[in-house]
């Protein structure tokens, strides 16, 4: 039971409060947080923009091809009784590739053969006449048109000789057509015949891939066409094997551009071409254009806006932030290349930018340390 009156405290007491009360009674000291140490302040790394020279690398993958390629018919119909040749075979100039039956281009020349013999006949019992009536018109034992008529038989015999060679001739040409022949070396790519198909005078049937220069043809997007490499040389490189390599230059490009996939077609001619080049082959073309001047910034400071490509902006008087979008001229492998949007000397952040919004005030990593070395130096002076 607690009753009205106050409790009585001892001198011991009373001296224990008075002390508490004179130490309550004293200022406290007031602990100022550092932007660094404050919640609300953001922490980021910057970087200045300046413009650099920019050199645009452009890589592209492409294949080796020849310069000249041969499209190789047969010169007469016919149909095929051999092939002597498949894909990828290495030919001669002269070397036969397929024969057509012969049969009617050999009777064809049995027929010219026959019709010589008979013409050369013929030539032979002219001549004798001739020379008959020339022996007697000397002597006055025949008479004038007999002897005009051995010579006008004579010289007809003589043409109708000459017409039997030139028909052997075309016969025996005929039947040299029943060969298919290369007509140059080179590598047989395809070929759209079989043994015993018949087939047209002029119907290409096989694709050669002529031997001498070769091409690394590359795919590449309209844009590209529009700014070369200065001098044109593009340095190519073997996929399989990037050690075989080859220098070429732009030979050819296309004025169309494919309907499927929208490319256009560039072949660069190989100065000189490694045998590990082969038809076929895998290529990689490196072209390296003309510099440029341009602010790049690292991929780190790339942000979205708006779904539109954007950076946060430094502002040095205020210590805040704002976000502003920019226009990429292209990407490079750690960084990237602005066509507009943020001017030289500005500074931009690169770190600490999932943590920002409008206005937000913000502090520099770099400089908090740079301040904590300048504390720490004055410490060491002051002692």
């Amino acid at each position: 039971m607690f009753s009205g009156r106050r409790p009585i405290l001892t001198a011991t007491a009373r001296a224990a409060v008075s002390a508490l009360l004179a130490t309550a009674a004293l200022p406290t000291p007031a602990f100022a947080l550092s932007e660094a140490e404050n919640p609300s302040v953001a922490m980021v790394r910057v970087v200045t923009a300046k413009k650099e020279t920019v050199t645009s690398d452009v890589v592209l993958t492409g294949d080796i091809q020849a310069q000249a390629q041969t499209n190789v018919a047969f010169r007469t119909n016919g149909k095929v009784a051999e092939r002597r040749v498949e894909v990828g075979d290495h030919v001669a100039a002269d070397q036969v590739l397929a024969v057509l039956e012969p049969l009617v281009q050999r009777a064809n020349l049995d027929n010219a053969r026959a019709a010589l013999v008979s013409a050369e006949a013929q030539l032979t019992q002219a001549k004798v006449t001739f020379e008959r009536q020339k022996q007697l018109i000397s002597g006055g034992y025949t008479t004038r048109p007999a002897y005009d008529n051995a010579e006008q038989q004579l010289r007809t015999a003589q043409a109708a000789v000459d017409s039997a060679k030139a028909a052997l001739g075309t016969a025996e040409e005929q039947l040299s057509y029943t060969e298919l022949r290369a007509g140059v070396s080179g590598i047989v790519m395809s070929r759209t015949f079989e043994v015993g198909q018949v087939v047209q005078s002029g119907q290409a049937v096989m694709v050669l891939a002529q031997d001498g220069p070769r091409d690394a043809v590359f795919n590449v997007y309209e844009a590209l066409t529009a700014h070369p490499p200065g001098d044109k040389t593009i340095q190519v490189t073997l996929q399989s094997d990037p050690a075989v390599a080859a220098k070429g230059h732009v030979r050819e490009i296309s004025p169309t551009v494919d309907a499927a996939s929208g490319t256009v077609r560039v072949k660069v001619g190989l100065e000189q071409t490694p045998p590990a080049m082969s038809l076929g082959a895998v290529v990689i073309g490196r072209g390296r254009f003309a510099s440029d001047e341009a602010v790049v910034l690292p991929w780190s400071a790339l942000y979205r806006f708006d779904d539109r490509p954007a950076v946060w902006i430094y502002e040095a008087k205020t210590g805040t932030v704002a976000v502003r979008t920019i226009e990429i001229d292209r990407y490079g492998f750690d960084d990237i290349v602005l066509r507009g949007g943020v001017e030289p000397g500005e500074a931009v952040v690169t770190a600490g930018i999932q943590f920002l919004r409008p206005g937000q005030h913000v502090a520099l990593a770099g400089q908090e340390r740079a301040r904590d070395t300048r504390r720490s130096a004055a410490g060491e002076d002051g002692q």
